[in-house]
């Protein structure tokens, strides 16, 4: 006799769909099987997710990553609801619309702990939440001590340096932004900016700070882009005693540094980079409080929405950065 397992047990997994770049600038998206939380993780259906600079590298191709990755990597500023929980979760329940750090979010669902899960208010309806840069941003401030009176200035103005122009000014501090390109100093005076610069000419940019700080030079200066020119062009804009802020993602190979000068002037430099996942939610909790009282608003810098199955041209913009470009988003 051949025994049948009831019907109930025999439905087959449920499935979803997963984004794989499978090479250097090839992507495609695969059918899989739906994950299940384990005991203190968290299922979220996706409603989306924004793409960071640093899946571009991963897009460009680098000789140490290995492909493809997988599926959903590497996706990890992801927002949407609860659709399941595992046992002992205690903090959000199903139905609950959350931000969280994930890893693998360039897909229909993904899992996180439940400790990098925070819930989003009600009032904030359906906007986009990609929480994970959003935090980035405060713990970059934080990190950063800008006060009242304070001159700062914030080199390269893509999504992270246009919410710390926004962070800065609304602390009292007088913002100089400056960018190669006139339409993100555009979004900086948007955002409170005192003076833009462009970043075409450093020798001359140089002497108008000068001008504007007294020949001192900046008491904060917010390195944001990730390359070796802003990086040196920040620590020459940073006064004696003055705190220089590393906020951009240097991941294309070593950096020099001119130790002379920064040894000289007796400065205070910051590695803002956080990889403790206590101050990861830390972050994400003051940016939905930020978002929530109105001190930023981020909306104006989604700038370009894209389905999952257009990962890749969402990859390829970030990338080259047409005009107009600040921040991607794959929506679910």
């Amino acid at each position: 006799m051949t025994l049948r397992r009831p019907a109930a047990l025999r439905r087959p997994p449920r499935l979803m769909r997963t984004g794989v770049i499978t090479g250097v600038r090839r992507f495609m998206v695969e059918t899989t099987t739906r994950p299940e939380p384990k005991p203190g993780q968290v299922r979220i259906r996706l409603e989306g997710c924004g793409v960071c600079g640093s899946n571009v590298p991963v897009w460009e191709g680098r000789p140490w990553f290995k492909y493809p990755f997988e599926p959903g990597m590497p996706g990890h500023e992801g927002w949407g609801v609860v659709d399941a929980i595992g046992d002992g979760v205690t903090t959000v329940r199903p139905g609950q619309r959350v931000a969280a750090v994930t890893y693998r979010a360039f897909a229909d669902y993904d899992i996180a702990d439940e400790s990098a899960v925070v819930p989003l208010p009600k009032n904030m309806g359906h906007a986009p939440f990609p929480g994970e840069p959003l935090a980035c941003a405060m713990n970059v401030f934080r990190r950063s001590d800008i006060a009242r009176g304070q001159s700062v200035a914030i080199v390269g103005i893509g999504f992270l340096g246009a919410l710390l122009t926004r962070l800065a000014t609304h602390a009292g501090a007088h913002v100089i932004a400056i960018s190669r390109r006139p339409f993100a100093l555009q979004v900086a005076r948007g955002m409170g900016a005192e003076v833009t610069l462009s970043l075409d000419d450093p020798d001359r940019l140089l002497d108008t700070v000068r001008g504007l700080t007294n020949g001192r030079g900046c008491d904060r200066v917010v390195e944001a882009v990730g390359l070796q020119e802003p990086l040196d062009l920040a620590g020459e804009l940073t006064r004696e005693r003055g705190r220089l802020v590393i906020a951009g993602y240097h991941q294309d190979g070593p950096r020099r540094i001119n130790m002379q000068l920064w040894n000289w002037r007796g400065l205070d430099v910051i590695n803002a980079h956080e990889r403790d996942p206590a101050i990861y939610r830390r972050g994400l909790v003051d940016a939905i409080a930020a978002v929530h009282n109105g001190i930023i608003d981020p909306t104006p810098l989604y700038t370009h929405k894209y389905p999952l199955e257009q990962t890749g041209a969402a990859l390829e913009a970030a990338s080259r950065r047409p005009d107009g470009f600040l921040k991607a988003l794959v929506l679910t």
